[in-house]
């Protein structure tokens, strides 16, 4: 796939090349990242959890708080992305709050690092999730809703508030609140993929729970207009413009992959398999990306069918 390429923006130097710093630039979301703003030119610099063995490498470690700041001099933006992934595990007591404190913690770590800096970056933009708003149902909600109820939307406010230090020190910070990504490289689509390949896929329970996507392209393309739009702070969802439901998501993937979709998941099966996890994946969830669309973003894949084609 290739990711978006962005012209200067009018408030850089001529140039346009900026020094930026990224949490999880290993995981789907920050390799991916890493790769389009490379391919501009852009200087990266990577936060890792050993010691710095490459020009590029600055060393932190989430659970101590450790973050080399020394590293950190000099960017104009720092994107964290980093945090163990809800998908991965079943929710025992101890992951249930591994994923707490993976972002929780690291959060913190980097704001105030961030906070700490002479001269601190123009920009903060921390990747949370729309696990805030909880279950919506058929309710379309965007950035001006409340937090939900449960562990996820819990998770992200506490995830949210660690950032504080940065906004304190007068640094904006934006929260890129995101969907399911349609990537077959890894996340929620990365495990449907060969799924539906193999002719296995099908709804999940009843299917008629909406899931708020967004493409692997468009996910790239939209963190970099939130470090490149000053008018941006707060809270920003990451969604295509049209939620479905996971019934037109399995209708969509058999479309495109010429598979038939005759295995429907039943809810029980999901709850046995996922434990409290299978809570979100039956959850629905109509999220709109309000703010991105009127800062003039645009997307260049706004459907199911077309994110999943540019996934495949």
């Amino acid at each position: 796939m290739a990711f978006p390429r962005h012209r200067t923006h009018p408030d850089r130097p001529a140039d346009g090349v900026r020094r930026i710093a990224v949490t999880g630039a290993n995981g789907l979301i920050g390799s991916a990242l890493v790769r389009s703003l490379r391919a501009d030119g852009h200087q990266i610099v990577r936060l890792v959890r050993h010691p710095a063995r490459a020009a590029d490498e600055v060393e932190w470690d989430p659970k101590r708080q450790y973050v080399d700041v020394a590293g950190l001099a000099g960017c104009d933006a720092v994107v964290h992305l980093a945090g163990a992934g809800v998908g991965d595990r079943r929710w025992t007591e101890a992951y249930r709050r591994e994923i707490r404190e993976s972002r929780v913690l690291g959060t913190a770590a980097v704001a105030e690092a961030v906070a700490s800096l002479d001269v601190p970056p123009e920009v903060m933009v921390c990747g949370t999730a729309i696990g805030y708003y909880g279950d919506t149902g058929s309710r379309r909600v965007d950035e001006s809703a409340p937090a939900g109820d449960g562990f996820l939307p819990s998770v992200c406010v506490e995830w949210e508030e660690a950032a504080g230090a940065a906004e304190e020190a007068g640094v904006r910070v934006a929260y890129a609140r995101t969907g399911l990504v349609v990537a077959r490289e890894g996340g929620a689509w990365g495990r449907l993929f060969p799924l539906f390949r193999a002719g296995l896929g099908g709804r999940l329970g009843d299917g008629r729970q909406y899931w708020s996507f967004i493409s692997l392209h468009d996910e790239v393309a939209a963190l970099r207009h939130l470090i490149d739009t000053p008018s941006l702070s707060g809270p920003v969802n990451l969604t295509a413009p049209e939620p479905v439901t996971n019934r037109d998501v399995t209708a969509a993937m058999g479309r495109v992959l010429r598979r038939p979709t005759p295995f429907p998941v039943p809810a029980p099966a999901l709850r046995l398999a996922l434990g409290a996890f299978a809570h979100d994946i039956l959850g629905s969830q109509r999220v709109l990306p309000t703010r991105l669309l009127d800062s003039g973003f645009r997307f260049a894949f706004p459907t199911i069918t077309r994110a999943i084609h540019a996934a495949t």
